[in-house]
């Protein structure tokens, strides 16, 4: 179930809290707290996806409104964050630290799990992903993509398959155990690549949202999907100046098939996006509002990466992670691309 933080107004209120649910994240903060901002969005998803009524309770404090719970843990570093399980604190993260935050989430979830149900979705080794707070009343649906039928032109050999493109870890750039695996997509002959992405049931789209450079985590589960929005994370390496963020994207929906780079210069694509460097956040991320009346009934979307930032040689993407609703679901075993045996 859905479920924002609670925001703790008494003393009273957190120790009932304490008391009621199994697991308690508290997230200490100010209104004044730059850093505490910042993870704020991130906080926010991962309540909404791992909170269980009176299992898994997310709570935030102001710790100037509630002074006497910032004395009583000792609070004297903004944002800290508590891990409660049966009212006894599990693990402590001091400050906007995402590397030591992740660590705590992974042992959230780890105390999610150990709960059974169904709390979470899985989170991989690297711990579950999102770049960009989701619009409100949608949700995550990149499992809708039907990954076996996905296709992308021009991409380096020596980088990952597609399918690294779709899965809800943290991409291994910013995970240091994944050492130097090839989990992301590169274009190869120059800064162009494109995507084909089959849906297993007919889609809506309302906003493409791209993001890069900083990571976040997200858990996530539907069913059936309307997509709204797209995250693409890119994360060039660091003095890397040959290899770039995508600037210009094309959009194009319901192809039976992936379009040749000529067919997609050629044509009038559904949706033209210009990404400018004001375009993306703190986290590296933009959301990009789509043409909604366009983007009804989808059942494919090909992603044109059209050229990348400064005419570098390459283009990078790591990450791409769908947002949406409901929709109907169809036999995926009619859609089939040109060339597959029966």
């Amino acid at each position: 179930m859905s479920q924002p933080p609670v925001v703790i107004s008494s003393k009273e209120q957190f120790d009932t809290i304490l008391r009621t649910s199994k697991v308690v994240v508290a997230d200490f903060f100010a209104t004044w707290c730059e850093p505490c901002r910042q993870i704020a969005p991130l906080y926010e998803v991962l309540s909404k996806n791992l909170s269980r009524p009176n299992a898994v309770t997310f709570v935030k404090i102001d710790t100037e409104v509630n002074k006497a719970i910032s004395e009583q843990y000792k609070i004297t570093v903004l944002p800290t964050f508590l891990l409660f399980r049966d009212a006894k604190i599990t693990k402590t993260v001091k400050g906007a630290n995402l590397a030591e935050l992740q660590n705590v989430l992974e042992s959230l979830v780890t105390e999610v799990d150990s709960l059974g149900g169904e709390a979470s979705s899985s989170s991989g080794s690297g711990g579950p992903w999102v770049g960009a707070e989701i619009p409100r009343g949608y949700s995550d649906i990149t499992d809708q993509v039907e990954i076996r039928n996905c296709e992308v032109l021009n991409a380096d050999e020596e980088a990952g398959p597609v399918k690294v493109l779709f899965e809800s870890t943290q991409p291994g750039a910013l995970d240091t155990r994944k050492g130097s695996a090839k989990d992301f997509v590169q274009s190869g002959a120059d800064d162009q690549l494109l995507l084909f992405v089959p849906f297993q049931g007919t889609v809506k789209l309302h906003t493409l949202q791209v993001s890069a450079e900083l990571f976040s985590m997200h858990a996530l589960v539907v069913e059936t999907a309307t997509l709204i929005v797209m995250q693409i994370t890119s994360l060039p390496e660091e003095g890397q100046d040959n290899v770039s963020r995508p600037e210009a994207v094309h959009l194009y929906i319901n192809r039976p098939q992936n379009m040749d780079f000529d067919e997609a210069d050629d044509s009038e694509p559904t949706q033209a996006i210009t990404l400018k460097p004001e375009d993306w956040n703190s986290q590296g991320t933009t959301n990009i509002s789509l043409r909604f009346v366009k983007f009804q009934k989808t059942t494919t979307l090909i992603v044109y990466v059209q050229k990348g930032i400064d005419g570098a040689e390459a283009i990078r993407l790591d990450r791409i992670r769908l947002i949406g609703e409901a929709g109907t679901k169809r036999d995926m075993g009619k859609l089939q691309k040109v060339g597959d045996d029966e």
